[in-house]
């Protein structure tokens, strides 16, 4: 390793940071992290050999302040900065600043970047190059009228996506004409906010859409390899959430012919480092390379990298690091060859049912062996509304697809979290699901089969509401003597008292009596009882009379935040009459967009806050009339 990488930055935090850290460390490299006011005990922060603060919670005053960020680097003595796989990791300045500061980006060229980073320009670069792209719109002509017509000449559905940046965010389906208009001032507006960019592009909607991704590598020597491909295709919300290499049906032709039109779309740009090239297939008649096209490139690492490491068995950051300091290519295309088969799930502090971020204390946190598991969190720590809520990504590899999936799901099943909702029983149940087994899944899986995958919550099982009850006679007993008034069961004038607990769950009464169960449970802070199992975890409150008596009915006539939030729009006011399903407020948190509408008709009474307000959980943001102040 060339001198000038003794000490190397990463401008990123959690898992990120984390994974960065553990390679460049076995390299012999001394590490520097970053981190927030929000951050200042994080894992990233404790694991480096040094770390330096560059602000407040706010990614916008911290993690994307490209300023502190630098003079951090001038203040450790950092050679190199390593932006991660967010943040600052595609921002083409950032990349300039860099240079100019005499500090080595570890990444492509600033001008890769801008070639790649917006998706309009990227099309018509590859369509120049002789990559195909997907039928659409990206042109320069923004006014709404252009796009309207350009979405009925291209024929609904359509979908409207960023110019800038990625992730599902500022991307609207649009199923036809009449909802356009308000699905385009929603993505414009969620890309202005993520990305700093209003401009949009329209693209046909796939009908049996696969994501299928290629990871490419290039060195300043004019070498370039892919690694082969990735199936992303698993997505809610346009978001990925499992991952696996390699895609399930794809012949060695196809590999072969996919891994060259990447190749060719990352020469195009004279790209060196790690990159993504992004396509979308059309698997209605299987994958045929005449209905595939590119979508766009991530100029970066992305978060599923581990497939592919997994299925390589190459170290993808410390490529990362050889190329940027100057090295060749540690390989040559005919020596990457895949070894079985690998899958990735993101596990995130969320609620499946609507899937919308939780927040809140992991006060309880226990990650599974025998899998790869990449975490920047432990127990005890928060997650909050600053950032991706991502708890952990895990990993599994084996000999055959069937093997990596069911190892994958009987892993998560050992997962067992309290203090914040999950997605893990949800991954389990995809995982587990015949349609995902049987390999090929479309994006359109999870809408298809969401009462599956997202069962209506029902009442607990029996042992579980008895672990529950055994936990709370333990930890809080009865009091002591004969006096039958004075003992927490069921008083009965003659047989054997069985102790009978009360609970409340999703507003129904459950009764239970303390048996031995093999479920875990514990108290809350808030005095709430988790019980794990499984990888599931059922949260049930102990019955209080005078608390139920005083909260039924309340949340009736009234609009509540799900999550905190920041509210970038009020679409009410006093005195008007809004019909079911009529926005009413749009918060933003953790970087998306949440639209909370009319649960029926009725006429507001009041709206509780006003634009740019930072809400807390629970807040009452609208009141209906016929509710008492």
């Amino acid at each position: 390793m060339a001198a000038m990488f003794r000490t190397l930055l990463i401008a990123n935090r959690g898992e990120i940071a984390c994974r960065i850290a553990r390679t460049a460390r076995a390299m012999g490299l001394r590490t520097v992290a970053v981190y927030s006011d929000a951050d200042a005990r994080a894992v990233h922060a404790a694991v480096a050999d040094r770390a330096v603060r560059i602000g407040a919670a706010s990614a916008r005053e911290s993690y994307l302040n490209a300023e502190a960020i630098l003079a951090a680097a001038k203040t450790c003595g950092a050679d190199a900065i390593h932006p991660g796989y967010g943040f600052l990791s595609e921002n083409a300045q950032f990349a300039e600043a860099c240079e100019a500061a005499g500090l080595i980006f570890v990444g492509p060229p600033a001008a890769a970047i801008r070639a790649m980073g917006l998706k309009d320009r990227a099309k018509a670069l590859m369509e120049k190059a002789g990559v195909p792209v997907v039928p659409g719109y990206h042109g320069a002509d923004q006014s709404d009228a252009t796009l309207k017509a350009q979405a009925a000449k291209i024929g609904y559905p359509v979908l409207i996506k960023a110019a800038a940046g990625g992730g599902g965010k500022g991307m609207r389906l649009v199923e036809r004409a009449a909802d356009f208009a308000a699905a385009l001032e929603g993505a414009r507006r969620e890309a202005k906010s993520a990305f700093g960019n209003d401009h949009v592009l329209i693209e046909k909607f796939v009908a049996c859409p696969r994501h299928i991704e290629v990871q490419v590598f290039a060195d300043s020597r004019g070498n370039a390899v892919h690694l082969l491909e990735r199936d992303c295709s698993l997505q809610r919300r346009h978001q990925k959430v499992i991952e696996e290499a390699p895609a399930p049906g794809m012949s060695e032709d196809m590999r072969m012919h996919l891994g060259a039109v990447a190749v060719k779309a990352a020469c195009a740009v004279s790209y060196v480092g790690a990159g993504t090239v992004e396509f979308i297939a059309d698997a209605s008649d299987g994958l045929r390379a005449d209905r595939i096209w590119f979508m766009e490139m991530n100029t970066r690492l992305q978060v599923e990298h581990p497939v592919t490491e997994a299925i390589t068995g190459f170290d993808l950051v410390e490529w990362q690091l050889r190329v940027a300091a100057g090295e060749a290519l540690p390989k040559r295309q005919d020596e990457i060859r895949a070894r079985g088969h690998a899958v990735e799930a993101r596990l995130y502090a969320e609620d499946p049912h609507g899937f919308l971020p939780s927040t809140g204390t992991l006060e309880r946190l226990v990650l599974p062996h025998g899998v790869r598991v990449d975490t920047g969190v432990r127990e005890g720590d928060a997650v909050t509304m600053f950032y991706d809520p991502m708890i952990a990504k895990l990993i599994a590899h084996g000999t055959t697809r069937k093997g990596a999936v069911a190892k994958l799901a009987d892993a998560l099943t050992k997962v067992e979290i309290a203090g914040v909702r999950t997605n893990n029983a949800f991954l389990i149940r995809a995982l587990r699901h015949p349609e995902f087994v049987a390999g090929g899944t479309d994006t359109g899986f999870v809408a298809r089969r969401l009462s599956e995958l997202v069962p209506e919550q029902t009442v607990p099982p029996e042992h579980v509401l008895a672990a529950a009850a055994q936990l709370l006679v333990r930890e809080h007993g009865a009091p002591d003597g004969d006096d039958p008034w004075g003992k927490a069961d069921s008083f009965r004038l003659a047989g054997k008292a069985r102790r009978i607990v009360e609970f409340v769950a999703d507003g129904k009464r459950l009764t239970a009596s303390p048996e031995a169960s093999g479920a875990h449970a514990m108290q809350l802070v808030n005095g709430d009882i988790a019980v794990m199992e499984g990888g599931e975890t059922f949260v049930l409150r102990p019955h209080d009379p005078l608390h139920d008596a005083e909260e039924e009915g309340a949340d009736v006539e009234r609009i509540v935040a799900p999550m905190p939030g920041k509210v970038i729009q009020v679409a009410v006011k006093a005195g008007q009459s809004v019909r079911r399903g009529e926005p009413l407020v749009v918060l933003e948190a953790m970087k998306m967009e949440h639209t909370l509408s009319a649960p029926h008709d009725a006429t507001v009474e009041a709206v509780d806050v006003v634009l740019g307000d930072q809400i807390t959980e629970g807040a009452v943001l609208v009141r209906f009339a016929g509710e008492a102040s």
